[in-house]
């Protein structure tokens, strides 16, 4: 197995119990500071920075504060060089499934999101 890998889905695992917790404090250590957050799924293009996104996060409820089921996995992970990857992964947050597109960039001698597009379903109550 190649050594990324194992860094590959620890950095996830972060993005995972970042979401989780609606903790930017985390979320901040996987995202690169000028990673980009876009969404189509409502018909027109949601596009945001760090700057924007972190607070989103901060003021939502968090899926553990409920005590959700956690619901998240990695699909797949594609690498394109040793700096280069690719990632799909699914979770839900309150009544939303998300699919999300993560590309990853090995800067500064670790993982991080530069990237995320993503689509969600609403899931019944």
């Amino acid at each position: 197995m190649n050594t990324a890998y194992p860094d590959i889905i620890a950095m996830l695992q972060q993005y995972f119990d970042g979401l989780y917790q609606s903790d930017t404090r985390i979320l901040a250590r996987v995202f690169h500071p000028e990673a980009h957050y876009y969404c189509a799924t409502e018909g027109h293009l949601l596009h945001l920075d760090m700057q924007q996104y972190f607070p989103v996060v901060d003021q939502r409820p968090s899926p553990a504060s409920r005590n959700e089921t956690r619901r998240d996995r990695i699909i797949s992970i594609e690498l394109a060089g040793p700096v280069t990857a690719f990632a799909r992964v699914e979770c839900a947050i309150a009544n939303k499934f998300f699919t999300d597109f993560l590309t990853l960039t090995r800067l500064d001698g670790r993982w991080q999101i530069v990237s995320k597009v993503f689509h969600f379903e609403l899931m019944d109550a």
